[in-house]
């Protein structure tokens, strides 16, 4: 078998791979030669069929498997003798000559096909121990803890029915039927639908008509839907809304005690009042991780430039871009819109993606060099979680995880950064520094992707550097399922939820 390195240009690299007609009449004679006592033919006893007549009758179906095993097994193989790590799949090429092709079967031409790929760098690690970041830890006061206990406590509260008139605060038992130009429009009927006034999860003007209803009153009130409302159909337009009033019912006193704390499933006020805390301080906490993890991803960005797999990139780019775009088609924007061209926009997110990729590169690196690894369990755990998330689908999911490709690595991916982070930790410089809520939940746009953060449209993707950027070094990554999507809301709730 010959290599001949026919391109090695940058990262990409083309190999032709030539192997002579002799060798592979060899092994369809050794092949043949294990099935000689298995096979069945009319007029021969098993085992004594002859060689001539075996190659007549199975010569070219074992030498197409011999050629199928050959470019399946062969690139990896050879890829390994020279030392290189492929960034995607190898492109594996053969001859679509068909007279040729039937030489190759027959044994009277070598075979030959063309491997190309591109070469993940080599990267030399440096010393991480001068990456300095800032921790902000948010000491979470008694009235935020309060605050939030009366936000869950709403759900538990009580209304009592009363005969005037109802206020904000009250809640209002209901019937209605929703009109545009005349005609009741999918998604504008409700019966017995229950709304605290003054909570805003209807459209704009909806709750400030019914202030003053009460019990029996029937009414007609006008709104507009808002421009950017979900429904296409409805975006923009005036419409009535015929309702029916059931029930005014004025919201009893909500304090925090044993029997708020029974009615949430706790045994009392005390443990109800710790388990809030901790649910504030895992938000808060998630928010501090992101913005370290943010920090050493600036930094690494600063201490490596390499050149990066154009076909990495590529699909990086490509999973940006798709969600750009469908983030601009949901809300009925253009580049224009955004103060942006769809070429600037291009060029930009194109170096996002270059970023993600040899950020990935670098923390596949880091991990591999201090043995992080994804356990059986970890995976196991992250499975449940996707089931968890998309409850109903789980036969869906697992089959998805089971028979796609690289579906794997798209939970393995995630874990495998958030470990190498962790052990990024455990050597790095941190400081903590005290911070409100507010200096926390500040959008610093000074971070990461400064010029991707520029314009609105662009801080998804900004923010999305906090994503897996590890599963670039995975190679094409597998699109994770997708959430099935919810039942569309009551058109009179809108999207102010």
């Amino acid at each position: 078998m010959q290599v001949i390195e026919t391109l090695a240009e940058g990262l990409k690299r083309e190999l032709k791979i030539v192997i002579p007609a002799k060798d592979m009449e060899a092994r369809m004679n050794e092949r043949l030669v294990e099935v000689k006592d298995r096979v069945r033919i009319n007029g021969f006893r098993p085992g004594k069929v002859p060689m001539a007549h075996l190659k007549k009758v199975y010569g070219k179906s074992v030498m197409a498997e011999l050629v199928n095993e050959l470019v399946r097994e062969k690139p990896t193989e050879i890829l390994n003798e020279r030392g290189e790590k492929s960034a995607t799949q190898p492109e594996v090429a053969m001859t679509e000559d068909q007279a040729e092709a039937e030489k190759i079967l027959a044994a009277q031409a070598d075979f030959e096909f063309t491997v190309a790929y591109e070469v993940i760098p080599a990267i030399t690690l440096g010393d991480v121990s001068g990456i300095k970041v800032t921790r902000e830890v948010v000491e979470i006061p008694d009235e935020d803890v309060t605050e939030q206990i009366l936000k869950i406590a709403e759900s538990a509260r009580a209304y009592e029915s009363k005969k005037g008139k109802a206020e904000n605060g009250d809640r209002v038992t209901m019937d209605y039927l929703g009109k545009v130009d005349g005609v009741a429009f999918d998604g504008g009927k409700a019966e017995d639908a229950e709304l605290v006034l003054g909570s805003g999860r209807f459209i704009p003007g909806f709750e400030d008509q019914l202030v003053g209803v009460k019990a029996g009153d029937e009414k007609v009130i006008t709104v507009t839907f808002p421009a950017e409302y979900p429904a296409a159909n409805l975006a923009g337009k005036d419409a009535t809304f015929d309702i029916t009033v059931k029930d005014v019912a004025a919201p009893g006193a909500i304090e925090i005690n044993d029997e708020l704390a029974t009615k949430l499933g706790l045994e009392s006020a005390d443990k109800l009042k710790e388990i809030v805390r901790g649910q504030i301080e895992s938000q808060y906490g998630s928010i501090t991780r992101q913005k370290i993890k943010r920090q050493i991803l600036d930094q690494l960005d600063e201490q490596y430039k390499f050149e990066t797999p154009e076909r990495l990139v590529d699909v990086e780019f490509e999973n940006i871009w798709r969600q750009i775009n469908t983030d601009l088609a949901q809300a009925g924007k253009t580049f224009a819109d955004e103060d942006t061209t769809e070429e600037e926009a291009r060029a930009e997110y194109r170096k996002l993606a270059e970023r993600r990729v040899r950020l990935g590169l670098v923390l596949s690196e880091i991990g591999e060099k201090a043995g992080v690894e994804v356990s059986e369990d970890e995976m196991q755990r992250s499975l449940f979680e996707q089931l968890r998330q998309f409850p109903g689908q789980e036969k869906q999911i697992l089959d998805y995880f089971r028979n796609t490709p690289g579906a794997a690595a798209s939970l393995r991916a995630p874990l495998f950064e958030e470990k190498v982070i962790d052990h990024l930790l455990s050597e790095i410089s941190v400081t903590d520094k005290t911070v409100t809520k507010d200096e926390l939940m500040a959008d610093d746009e000074d971070g990461d992707e400064k010029a991707a953060a520029k314009k609105p449209a662009k801080k998804k993707a900004a923010k999305a550097e906090a994503a897996s950027t590890e599963a670039a070094a995975e190679g094409e990554e597998a699109p994770a399922p997708k959430k099935k999507a919810p039942a569309k809301k009551k058109a009179a709730e809108g999207d102010a939820e």
